[in-house]
């Protein structure tokens, strides 16, 4: 059995210091964790559910918050990609551990437009963006090799010429409709403050550790 367990005593989250947007609050938040010297404060675990009901969940990164949906970028044909084309609803999770805080995301996933990813894709440094059209993310290989022969291979063909943006790859946006914001406290008295989206509104309301 594990026991390893500690107190949290960074700090506490009170309605009366909370933001009207959770945008805003989680702007301050994720500062906050890029300030305490996290090296990757837009790690966060993404949470889909497929057509056969079963979750999986994995790290990913958080590119940007454009008009107030949480982009990232990833393989239309992996594991992640087929769920979310199987069913749109997922979530995720931010942890900050040096600030002992938490973030829950939750709301609908569509493909943000082929021009946007193509602009990222061609931000990413050169080798990043081979190794995308030389993976098939998710499927199975030989070995290690196998892949390291593709990455080789479209080294070679692709050298000096531009790079084109897979059609099996992109970005998508979650676009939240609850979003939870968890400060960590000792005695297990941990701050949970939610919010909802009720029509147009945002509802805030606290929930029991």
């Amino acid at each position: 059995m594990f026991r390893d367990r500690r107190e949290y005593v960074s700090g506490n989250l009170l309605e009366s210091e909370l933001q009207d947007s959770p945008f805003e609050q989680f702007s301050l938040w994720y500062h906050d964790a890029k300030t305490a010297g996290n090296p990757d404060p837009n790690a966060m675990s993404l949470a889909t559910c497929g057509a056969d009901l079963r979750p999986s969940v994995r790290i990913v990164l958080l590119k940007e918050i454009q008009n107030q949906k949480f982009i990232f970028f990833t393989n239309y044909e992996s594991e992640k990609g087929t769920q979310l084309q199987q069913n749109p609803a997922a979530a995720l999770c931010f942890f900050w551990p040096e600030l002992e805080r938490q973030v829950r995301v939750e709301g609908r996933v569509s493909k943000i437009s082929r021009d946007e990813s193509e602009e990222y894709f061609h931000s990413r440094p050169r080798e990043a963006q081979i190794g995308a059209v030389a993976s098939r993310q998710s499927s199975t290989l030989k070995n290690r090799a196998e892949l390291e022969k593709n990455y080789a291979d479209l080294e070679k063909q692709l050298h000096e010429k531009t790079i084109p943006l897979p059609e099996n790859w992109g970005g998508y946006a979650l676009s939240p409709n609850h979003f939870e914001f968890w400060q960590g406290r000792a005695s297990r008295l941990h701050d949970r403050l939610c919010y909802d989206l009720i029509g147009d509104t945002w509802k805030i309301k606290r929930l029991s550790p």
